[in-house]
């Protein structure tokens, strides 16, 4: 087995997330709250750190302020751990002025720091995806099987293979041969698993090199794995792939987004949050314990610090400090909460400005919706997802895939039907 100690783990934070447009309008898509309490990126740091590598990198880039300041008050490490957690922000330098240009120009253009971790092997991780996964596992097969590189991989149905890469392995699990996100007319003769709703193995994003091939690879013009350095590897290269059958979600739509959230509220959520061996770290707060007076209550992922009063809510995810009614319906929605409890003077002013308080205001119902934090949703608001409408815009709310999608610190007035 390899020693954990030796592994960097390296988490790439840079998108943009244009699929996830307005919850990416003002931060990084691994800085989008999950779950009511986490962010994304809180994901892989916390596989990383339940697997005992303690030396992290988080290359990021795009309206990376929130992404930067989430790490930085979460992941303080004490003067005797023996690793850290770092950010690699894109900059210029002498040798390239330019922005990261793919996954694999990001490592490229970050190698000085890479090198000076001293590590035998760098993990690469996405950071906007949502799973539990033992690394130990991962790197002890790519040490067991004398790789030159390993590839996570898991089975996949034909509506999603189209969203990944997906490859072939031979019956020692070496892979043969790789396509990144084929046309749906070009998926025949790529199924692994015969006879499966699931037929076909996908790449995760999720690699482990030694060092110094991983230096050797990226000699070699390409600006991402999945579509310039594994394919070209595979000829010269031992590429193995390790197939998990445990949870995973791209959590790379709007749909897709809104859909785990909800996974995780049900009775038979996928990804156990409550796993004592295996926390989810995330940044501490001090806030009250959540208040629900003459309210219903029914599946629903409640985070701390919020106040529900005589409401009805459902198959729903309610994130901090959210204030919630009297007499509001939350059904089938995401509720991200607030950054910040408003004082009296502040709900003073409100009041004079005829501007609804943050929160969700008294009558409101709320269907089928997305509501990012700092939203000020008014009195008799009505806001219900058609499946049939199409992509559009109003004031202060988006329709995408279905959904109505509030924006960070949307104002939606008294009345108003969405």
């Amino acid at each position: 087995m390899a020693d954990m100690q030796d592994v960097l783990g390296l988490i790439l934070g840079g998108g943009q997330g244009t699929r996830l447009y307005p919850l990416t309008q003002k931060r990084s898509k691994p800085a989008v709250p999950l779950a009511g309490k986490y962010r994304l990126i809180d994901i892989p740091v916390s596989n990383c750190l339940n697997s005992d590598i303690d030396k992290i990198a988080i290359l990021t880039q795009f309206k990376s302020a929130s992404l930067h300041r989430h790490i930085i008050r979460t992941y303080r490490r004490d003067i005797f751990a023996q690793g850290w957690v770092e950010i690699l922000a894109a900059e210029q330098t002498l040798d390239s002025a330019d922005w990261y240009q793919g996954t694999a120009d990001a490592v490229r253009q970050q190698w000085i720091e890479i090198k000076n971790a001293r590590t035998e092997y760098v993990l690469v991780l996405a950071g906007d995806h949502l799973y539990r996964m033992d690394y130990r596992d991962f790197v002890g097969y790519h040490v067991e099987t004398g790789a030159d590189i390993t590839l996570a991989v898991q089975p996949v149905s034909a509506e999603y293979a189209p969203a990944f890469g997906i490859l072939k392995r031979n019956a020692d699990g070496r892979v043969v041969s790789f396509v990144e996100k084929p046309r749906p007319e070009a998926l025949a003769g790529w199924e692994s698993i015969p006879d499966s709703d699931k037929p076909y193995l996908a790449s995760m994003g999720i690699y482990v090199f030694s060092t110094a091939l991983l230096r050797e690879l990226l000699e070699v013009p390409g600006d991402d794995f999945g579509r310039d350095i594994i394919p070209r590897a595979l000829s010269e290269r031992r590429v193995m792939g390790f197939v998990y059958e445990g949870y995973w979600a791209d959590i790379g739509t709007m749909r897709r987004f809104y859909e785990v959230n909800l996974e995780l509220a049900s009775p038979n959520k996928p990804l156990d949050l409550f796993n004592p061996r295996w926390p989810i770290y995330t940044h501490p707060r001090f806030l009250p314990p959540s208040e629900a007076y003459g309210s219903r209550l029914d599946c629903v992922l409640l985070a701390d610090g919020c106040y529900i009063h005589h409401s009805d809510v459902s198959n729903a995810v309610v994130g901090l400090r959210s204030i919630v009614g009297p007499h509001a319906t939350i059904r089938s929605s995401v509720i991200m909460g607030a950054d910040y409890y408003e004082t009296e003077a502040q709900r003073a002013e409100n009041e004079r400005l005829g501007r609804p308080h943050v929160g969700i205001g008294e009558g409101a119902v709320i269907e089928g919706a997305l509501v990012d934090k700092n939203a000020r949703i008014g009195r008799g608001v009505h806001i219900r997802s058609l499946p049939d409408r199409p992509d559009s815009e109003g004031d202060d709310w988006m329709a995408r895939e279905g959904l109505v999608v509030l924006p960070k610190s949307a104002i939606i007035p008294d009345g108003t039907v969405i």
